[in-house]
């Protein structure tokens, strides 16, 4: 009679797993490493929302036809990173709302020019 043998480790689901904490450490001790100059990231989401995105839905709609949902999502994460700034979040909040907001106006690009 033969026995069916497996040579998957279990060291291999936690290393995936201990390498996804450890990419989330990482970020947190970027954010924390940056807590002195809060206003000054505060200041540059606020610019660079203003200048980069805001005017991204006129640009989606108008030339590619893009659904107006498109204005709703980049208003309301402009508040949010607004308000989350004005409102003395830490700076974990600022900047993981900032790096969410990049990474949602880069997929509707994505979305609506390819």
């Amino acid at each position: 009679m033969t026995t069916l043998t497996t040579n998957v480790r279990l060291s291999n689901d936690l290393a995936s797993e201990a390498q996804h904490l450890s990419l989330w450490n990482k970020w947190l001790t970027l954010a924390d490493s940056q807590a002195p100059r809060k206003t000054l990231w505060f200041m540059i989401s606020l610019i660079s929302q203003g200048v980069l995105f805001l005017p991204m839905p006129a640009l989606l709609i108008y030339y590619f036809n893009a659904p107006v949902f498109v204005l709703g999502i980049t208003l309301v994460l402009f508040f949010i990173n607004f308000i989350a700034g004005m409102g003395g979040s830490n700076i974990r909040t600022t900047l993981t709302l900032f790096a969410i907001s990049i990474m949602a106006h880069l997929i509707m690009l994505l979305i609506f020019l390819l």
